[in-house]
C-alpha cells in the first residue's frame, strides 16, 4: 500500500498547493487577512505530502518493489542500497518528485521566515511559489505518475544508468536542483513586487538572502557536475559545454548578474527594473533547463531521454509563466526608475551595471549556441552542431573584462571615486597581479605560453583586490568586517582561483594515446608510466578488468594508478572508470581504451596542472556566498523592515 500512500499524497499536495495559490492571492484582492494567513498552513501541509511521497518511493526503491514500474526500470536487487536511494531521482519521474519536494522546502522556510515581512508581502510570495507548484504536480500526475503499477511485477529490475552509479551523482542533482527551484523564490518576490509596487531597499533585504542561498546551492551543483564528469566520462576534461551544462550555467549567469543587481538597489535604490528582470530571466532560464533536459529535443549523457509530448506541457508551462510574468513586467516596471539619478562612471554600481551587460551578454551567447541547433533542425535547416570552438570564441572575449571589472569594482566607493583615489587603491593590487601571474606558470609547470600568463595575471587581479579592499577596511577597526563583506571578498577570490586553474590547465595540460603492453611504459611532463598488466574484478553488480600502473618521476616511484573497464551485469554496459593520482599542483590521469591485440590495451594519458584550483575555486566562492548568508544584519533588517512596513498605511507602502 505504501506506492498507493505515496500517489494519494500527491494528489493532496496538489489541493493543498492550488489552496496556497488561489486563497491568498483572492486576499490580497479584498484585502482579507484570513485569507492571506491561509499561505502559511498550505504551504506546511504541502511540504508534508510531498515529503510523504517522496518518502514513499524511497522505500519502494528499498524494498525493490519492481511492482512499481519506475522502481522497476531504475533498479534491480544486486544495486547497493545506497544507489538504490540514489536512483529515486535517477530518471524522469523520480526527478521530478524531487525538483517538487525542493520546492515544497523553500516553500517551508517562506513560511518559516515569514514573521520577519510584512503578511501581504510574505502571502504573496508563497502564492506565487504555490502556482508553480500547480503545475508541476498537474504535469506528473498526468504525464510523469511515479507511482505508476505494473503487474505482474517482474522478478529483477533493469538496472541504475551506469553513468549514475557514482558517489558524485548522489549529491550533484539534489544541490543542483536546490539551486534552481531556489530561484523560484527570487522569482515569486520580483511578481510580488510587479503586485504591490514596492521595490525599495526593504524588498532587496527580503530577497537577497534567498537570491544568495539559492545561487550558492546552483554553485555547488554546477561545481560537482563538472567534477563528476572529469572522474566518471574517462576524458580528462573539466567543461565541454554540452547543451545541459549550459543549461545549468545559465540560470548561474544571470544568477550571479541578479546577486550584484540586488546589491545595488539595496545601498543606492536605482536599478529598480532590471533588479525584477533578473529575478525573472533567471528562474526563466531555470524552466527553460527543465524543458531542455526532459523534452528529448537533446541528446547528452546528462539529458532524460522522454517522451517528446512531456515537453510540450513543460514548454506551454513556461511560455504561461514566463509569458504573463513578462507582461506584468512591462505594465508595471516603468514606474520603479522615475526619479533616479545618473550613474557615475567610476562608481562601484557603474562597474557593477557593466558587470552585469558582460554576464547577460554572456548568458546570451550561451543561449544562443545551445538553441540554434534545435531551431535549425526544427526549421528543416538540417542537423547543425555547435561545440566548443563557438563557446570559447563567444565567451573567453568576454572574461577578461569581467574579471578586470569585478576587481576594480571590489575597491571602488559608491556614487564617485576620486581618480587619485582609484589610483592609490590599485597600483598596488595592479603590480602583485603581475608580478605573480608571470612568475606562477613560469616556476611550476617551466614554461610560458602567452595566454596562460594573461589568465594568471587576472585572476592575481582579482586575488589581489579583493584582498586590498578587505586590508582597507580593517586598518583602524576595532570591531570584524560584516560577513556579507568577508563573504564577497571570498567570492572574489575564488573566482581568482578558479580563472588560474583554468588558465594553467588549458595552456599546460598534455593527453597522450599510446598502445602499452604489460611492462612497457610511455612518458609525459616528466613522469613515467609503466603498465603492469590487468587483473579481472567481480564487484556488487558489476565485473572489472582493473589496470594497474606505477608513476615514476626521476626513477622515484610517486603513485599507483588503477584504471578500470566496467561491465555491468544487469544492462550489459560497460564503462571506463579513470586511474587519477590527485595533487595539489597537478593530476595525474590514466584511462583504459579497448583491449588490443594480445595483452595490450589503447590507454589514454593526461597531465593535468592546477586543475584541482578549478573547483577549489569553485567552492570557495560557494563559501564566501554561505559566509554572506549568515550575516545577521539580514535578519535585523528584515525585522526593522516589517516593524517600518506595518507602521504605514497599506495604500502608501503597496501603492
Amino acid at each position: 500500500m505504501i506506492p498507493e500512500i505515496g500517489h494519494f499524497a500527491l494528489i493532496l499536495a496538489l489541493g493543498l498547493a492550488t489552496i496556497q495559490t488561489v486563497v491568498p492571492l483572492y486576499g490580497f484582492a479584498r484585502s482579507r487577512t484570513d485569507c492571506l494567513a491561509v499561505a502559511a498552513p498550505a504551504a506546511i501541509g504541502q511540504f508534508a505530502m510531498l515529503g510523504i511521497a517522496f518518502a514513499a518511493l524511497a522505500f519502494a526503491f528499498y524494498g525493490n518493489d519492481f511492482s512499481v514500474a519506475y522502481v522497476a526500470a531504475n533498479s534491480n536487487t544486486h544495486l547497493p542500497w545506497f544507489y538504490r536511494i540514489a536512483a529515486v531521482w535517477g530518471a524522469h519521474e523520480g526527478s521530478l518528485l524531487l525538483w517538487m519536494t525542493l520546492l515544497s522546502c523553500w516553500s517551508l522556510a517562506v513560511a518559516a521566515a515569514s514573521r520577519t515581512l510584512p503578511r501581504e508581502v510574505a502571502s504573496c510570495v508563497l502564492a506565487v511559489m504555490g502556482a508553480v507548484s500547480v503545475g508541476f504536480l498537474l504535469f506528473t500526475l498526468f504525464t510523469s505518475n511515479p507511482f505508476t503499477r505494473q503487474f505482474p511485477p517482474p522478478a529483477e529490475g533493469r538496472d541504475l544508468n551506469p553513468l549514475l552509479q557514482d558517489p558524485g551523482l548522489v549529491i550533484h542533482p539534489p544541490m543542483l536542483y536546490m539551486g534552481y527551484v531556489g530561484f523560484c523564490v527570487a522569482f515569486a518576490f520580483a511578481i510580488t513586487a510587479l503586485l504591490t509596487g514596492r521595490v525599495d531597499s526593504a524588498w532587496t533585504r527580503w530577497a537577497r538572502p534567498w537570491t544568495t542561498a539559492a545561487w550558492v546551492f546552483l554553485t555547488i551543483g554546477v561545481t560537482l557536475g563538472s567534477w563528476w564528469a572529469y572522474n566518471e566520462l574517462g576524458w580528462g576534461g573539466w567543461w565541454f559545454w554540452d547543451p545541459v551544462e549550459n543549461a545549468s550555467f545559465m540560470p548561474w549567469l544571470v544568477g550571479t548578474a541578479l546577486i550584484h543587481s540586488l546589491a545595488v538597489t539595496e545601498k543606492r535604490g536605482i536599478f529598480k527594473s532590471w533588479t525584477v528582470l533578473l529575478a525573472i530571466s533567471a528562474f526563466a532560464l531555470s524552466l527553460l533547463g527543465t524543458f531542455l533536459v526532459r523534452s528529448g529535443v537533446l541528446i547528452s549523457v546528462h539529458a532524460f531521454a522522454t517522451d517528446p509530448a512531456r515537453g510540450v506541457y513543460i514548454l506551454a508551462f513556461f511560455a504561461i509563466v514566463i509569458g504573463g510574468s513578462l507582461l506584468l513586467y512591462a505594465i508595471r516596471a516603468p514606474q520603479f526608475e522615475a526619479g533616479t539619478e545618473p550613474v557615475a562612471a567610476l562608481s562601484r554600481e557603474g562597474l557593477l551595471l557593466l558587470n552585469n551587460i558582460f554576464l547577460v551578454v554572456a548568458a546570451a551567447g550561451v543561449l544562443l549556441g545551445t538553441l540554434y541547433p534545435i531551431l535549425a533542425d526544427s526549421l528543416g535547416m538540417g542537423r547543425i552542431s555547435v561545440g566548443p570552438p563557438y563557446f570559447n570564441k563567444v565567451f573567453i572575449p568576454l572574461t577578461a573584462p569581467l574579471v578586470l571589472l569585478m576587481g576594480a569594482a571590489a575597491v571602488m566607493a559608491w556614487k564617485r571615486t576620486r581618480a587619485e583615489v582609484l589610483r592609490s587603491r590599485l597600483w598596488m593590487p595592479l603590480l602583485i597581479a603581475i608580478g605573480l601571474g608571470v612568475a606562477m606558470p613560469l616556476l611550476t609547470v617551466g614554461a610560458g605560453a602567452l595566454a596562460a600568463i594573461a589568465g594568471c595575471v587576472l585572476g592575481c587581479w582579482a586575488i589581489a583586490t579583493a584582498l586590498e579592499d578587505v586590508v582597507r577596511r580593517c586598518r583602524g577597526r576595532r570591531i570584524m568586517l560584516p560577513r556579507n563583506v568577508l563573504g564577497m571578498a571570498l567570492a572574489h577570490v575564488g573566482v581568482g582561483v578558479f580563472v588560474i586553474g583554468i588558465s594553467l590547465v588549458s595552456g599546460f595540460g598534455g593527453e597522450h594515446d599510446v598502445r602499452l603492453a604489460p611492462g612497457e611504459s610511455a612518458s609525459m611532463a616528466g613522469y613515467d608510466f609503466t603498465f603492469l598488466g590487468t587483473r579481472h574484478v567481480d564487484g556488487p553488480n558489476f565485473v572489472a578488468e582493473v589496470g594497474d600502473f606505477v608513476v615514476r618521476k626521476d626513477g622515484e616511484q610517486i603513485a599507483e594508478l588503477y584504471p578500470s573497464k566496467r561491465r555491468y551485469n544487469a544492462s550489459g554496459q560497460t564503462m571506463t572508470e579513470s586511474g587519477i593520482d590527485v595533487g595539489f599542483w597537478r593530476d595525474l590521469y590514466v584511462s583504459l581504451g579497448e583491449p588490443l591485440s594480445g595483452d595490450a590495451w589503447s590507454v589514454r594519458i593526461y597531465h593535468r596542472p592546477f586543475i584541482r584550483w578549478i573547483w577549489g575555486g569553485a567552492f570557495l566562492s560557494a563559501f564566501g556566498g554561505l559566509l554572506a548568508l549568515s550575516d545577521k544584519r539580514y535578519r535585523r533588517r528584515a525585522r526593522a523592515g516589517k516593524a517600518v512596513a506595518s507602521d504605514r498605511p497599506r495604500k502608501t507602502a503597496y501603492a
